[in-house]
């Protein structure tokens, strides 16, 4: 019988925290509000901030090398025999391809890659999820043929959607032991590798559905400019002035950051005029929408 790996809770927590990747500032961050999905904000105070927020980047990441128990070999005398953690560069990484919406990682979504057993780790990391609360759901979710789930989870009441070291934890403890059961009745493979974390900085944000939630925040938004009849995409960084529903257009103004400012203006802030100007775009044409992150 072939010996399979178990963690303990020790072992579990050396292991993450050799993995974990979190960089913060020492500010103190305000929690955002809690949108779900678009709304027509084209009325009412749309003025946003006037100065600078400090961001944190936020990327944690928890794996189990392989789900299953420790098994007792038959040829033993009867103890458990329990082996140790493999090697953490065993770890079949994500494929590196620019994000794209719905891409099961960066770009959120479920992508099962043709895995017969996906829907029903699917099934369970849902049902998981339902011990946690409204704020926290599921961003992405993605199976490979090799046996590997990899699992994102948001927490739509903090900054950018990190879900604490805790619920990350608490949540992967969880969805291991349903697939442990699951492997030992043989609803699933018993060998699955499991990787559960937050969306990474770069996620990126869907529109309309994602800007309200990240209003207060600057966004790098990759567009095309219908008035210009060149197609080109171009690249700056706004606030969200407002969303239109009715004809499903954004407008955006200036973020005042470098990017946007003339180099010959050497650290002048943007002139009146700039910080007036609104650009409304389709949301056909705001074609990549990411979280800024040069503060």
């Amino acid at each position: 019988m072939r010996n399979t790996i178990k963690f303990n809770v020790r072992q579990f927590r050396k292991l993450l925290f050799s993995r974990a990747r979190t960089t913060l500032s020492s500010a103190t961050f305000p929690q955002t509000p809690n949108l779900h999905g678009p709304s027509n904000i084209c009325s009412g105070n749309s003025s946003g901030p006037t100065k600078p927020i400090n961001y944190f980047t936020c990327s944690t990441t928890l794996r189990h090398l392989n789900t299953t128990k420790t098994a007792t070999s038959s040829e033993s005398d009867g103890s458990d025999e329990e082996e140790d953690v493999e090697p953490i560069e065993g770890w079949e990484e994500e494929d590196e391809a620019e994000p794209e919406i719905g891409d099961g990682g960066d770009g959120g979504g479920v992508v099962l890659q043709n895995c017969s057993w996906g829907e029903q780790a699917l099934s369970l990391a849902k049902e998981v999820l339902l011990e946690f609360g409204e704020d926290i759901e599921l961003f992405g979710f993605k199976t490979s043929p090799r046996g590997y789930v990899y699992v994102r989870i948001d927490n739509l009441s903090t900054e950018y959607g990190c879900p604490s070291i805790e619920v990350i934890e608490d949540f992967s403890r969880q969805f291991k032991k349903k697939l442990d059961e699951a492997g030992e009745s043989g609803e699933l493979p018993d060998d699955l590798a499991l990787e559960v974390s937050s969306p990474s900085a770069e996620r990126l944000l869907k529109v309309p559905e994602d800007l309200s939630r990240f209003k207060h925040m600057p966004m790098t938004v990759n567009f095309i400019n219908d008035s210009e009849n060149n197609n080109q995409v171009k690249t700056s960084v706004f606030y969200l002035e407002c969303i239109d529903m009715e004809t499903e257009r954004c407008i955006w103004k200036l973020a005042d950051v470098k990017e946007n400012i003339d180099p010959s203006a050497k650290g002048r802030p943007l002139s009146r005029k700039l910080k007036d100007w609104r650009l409304q775009l389709p949301f056909t044409n705001c074609k990549k929408v990411t979280l800024y992150l040069g503060y």
